[in-house]
């Protein structure tokens, strides 16, 4: 699979979620005191993320 989501412990011991793609991260969020948490972020994302707006701030 080229993509996924991973769920991970950082060193303060807060669940992680971030995005791979090709096995680079392509994005990691913020800290969550459960996994329950880290799992709603990921649905979040996969439901709000399509329709997400694109803000250029280059121009």
């Amino acid at each position: 699979m080229a993509h996924k989501f991973e769920i991970y412990k950082d060193k303060a011991g807060e669940f992680r979620v971030r995005f791979k793609y090709n096995s680079e991260v392509m994005f990691s969020t913020e800290g969550y005191a459960s996994k329950a948490s880290a799992k709603n972020a990921i649905e979040s994302i996969k439901k709000n993320g399509p329709d997400a707006p694109v803000d250029d701030t280059t121009d």
